[in-house]
């Protein structure tokens, strides 16, 4: 396994932010990319006019993911008052991109998509934050940084939080975001007008309850050490063994935080693991 990506989704689905520290699934040679949809109500999702699947939706194992490229995503709610929902994403090398549409009516629907690309210097970073409407001021951890579009060039490589807001739509704000170096993110949200935060739908299609986990991959020992801290310099106070899966519980470059069967964490290398969601 290479480096990790992270991607983060808005509050209003925090159930689902298991993009926390989320990095590469796979060798980015694979040319594939994972992509999440999750919407509320329940709806069809499409690609290129192709029907992949119902909401919720995530093409995010090895052996599921979706060639690298563009496409044209298009969601069908099943509830009939809602319109349909269409957008270009794109799929990246190794990735994860990420979209969300809370349907209703009219202007009031409200969504986002997040996606990562790779930088041609794997030293610089770099945030892009785009709104429809466009002007709606940015925070960047409580920081006013200008209006979108925005280009924020080298944010820090480190967990940040985006609040949109604009005159006469509903504020966006707690979206949970990871920079990494070396990758632009692309922060796209679409603002609901008005300042009622009620759905029309109040029977909408809860969103489930989504855990992160880390399954441990071949080893050319058989086993994984766990240690005390991520370096390799830190005690081994554990091993574990391919196929086997655990909490994730934090990650640092290069390595997972994992809570074993005992309640005991500690750090294992993330070249030998790979996040998965259940």
């Amino acid at each position: 396994m290479r480096k990790l990506l992270t991607i983060l989704i808005p509050s209003f689905i925090l159930a689902l932010i298991f993009f926390l520290g989320f990095q590469t699934l796979v060798v980015s040679r694979s040319q594939k990319g994972a992509l999440q949809v999750t919407t509320s109500p329940e709806s069809d999702v499409y690609l290129n006019n192709v029907l992949i699947g119902k909401t919720p939706l995530c093409k995010c194992e090895a052996d599921d993911m979706l060639l690298s490229g563009n496409y044209t995503l298009k969601l069908v709610p099943s509830d009939s008052n809602f319109s349909e929902f269409q957008e270009k994403v794109v799929i990246s090398d190794g990735v994860l991109t990420v979209v969300d549409r809370r349907f209703s009516e009219g202007s009031k629907s409200t969504g986002s998509i997040i996606s990562l690309s790779k930088l041609p210097d794997d030293k610089e970073s770099e945030l892009v934050i785009v709104s429809l409407p466009q002007g709606a001021e940015v925070e960047l951890d409580s920081n006013g940084i200008g209006k979108t579009p925005l280009v924020y060039k080298d944010p820090t490589e480190s967990d940040h939080v985006l609040k949109l807001s604009k005159e006469g739509y509903r504020e966006k704000d707690n979206i949970r975001i990871h920079t990494p170096i070396g990758y632009k993110l692309t922060v796209l949200v679409y603002l609901a007008t008005g300042s009622d935060l009620e759905v029309s739908n109040p029977v909408a299609t809860p969103t489930p309850d989504v855990s992160e986990k880390v399954i441990i991959l071949q080893t050319p020992t058989g086993f994984l050490r766990v240690r005390s801290s991520f370096a390799l310099s830190g005690t081994e106070i554990g091993r574990v063994n391919p196929d086997q899966e655990y909490d994730l519980v934090d990650e640092q470059n290069g390595w997972f935080k994992i809570r074993l069967d005992d309640e005991v964490e500690g750090w294992i290398s993330s070249e030998y693991a790979r996040k998965i969601i259940r």
